[in-house]
């Protein structure tokens, strides 16, 4: 019954965050995958790797994410109309500024073509024990949805809606759901990660990252 509640939490969440991005969608310019390429080679390489399968914890992997994903955090990236970015982040900015909106639709078309290189779970047995027990039935004592409800059993995602988890650096996704638990990253539909997260403990999000790390 607790792990009902919470995927029924959960689901009703999908169904505001999925209105919200309904509202924004537009008849997409088509991606050149080739051409993203070009681009991720010469400006992202260094910190995403070639092939989006980044070396370094503190930088995501985006090789097999969600294309649109991709495209969406790019886009935030940028200042519009003279208005502060949706999502601040000074290295970022000055990747992102260069790039125009076709040139952001071609890079998420070639690292959402990438094969994504299996990751590992990381931390204490009790760690991992622990964010399996959250991402797979949450915490319904607190409203705590399962992370399974939008981001999949396997951490696969949802397109155009939620990222893919699975095998991320657990360093990245601790950090990202910190910066969502004290507003520092507010860019998610409907305040979706921010209502989340300031639920949980520092050791919860640490056993969700562990955990999510070893996904496939």
């Amino acid at each position: 019954m607790r792990h009902l509640n919470a995927l029924g939490f959960a689901l009703s969440l999908t169904l505001v965050s999925a209105s919200a991005l309904a509202s924004e969608e537009k008849a997409a310019p088509k991606a050149d995958a080739a051409a993203g390429k070009a681009i991720a080679t010469q400006v992202c390489a260094a910190c995403h790797g070639a092939d989006g399968n980044s070396t370094i914890p503190a930088n995501p992997k985006l090789a097999g994410q969600h294309p649109e994903y991709i495209y969406k955090q790019l886009s935030n990236f940028k200042s519009k109309d003279g208005k502060p970015a949706e999502r601040v982040n000074g290295v970022m900015a000055g990747m992102a500024a260069g790039l125009s909106d076709q040139d952001m639709r071609n890079v998420a078309a070639y690292y959402a073509s990438q094969k994504p290189a299996g990751g590992q779970a990381r931390g204490s047995r009790e760690s991992i024990e622990l964010g399996q027990k959250i991402w797979r039935g949450g915490d319904q004592s607190k409203g705590l949805p399962a992370c399974a409800g939008c981001h999949g059993p396997a951490g696969a995602g949802l397109p155009a809606q939620y990222p893919r988890i699975a095998g991320q650096h657990a360093d990245y996704t601790e950090a990202q759901l910190k910066t969502f638990r004290v507003g520092e990253r507010a860019n998610d539909p409907a305040k979706m990660m921010r209502m989340i997260a300031v639920k949980m403990t520092d050791a919860e999000i640490k056993a969700v990252a562990d955990y999510a790390a070893g996904l496939k």
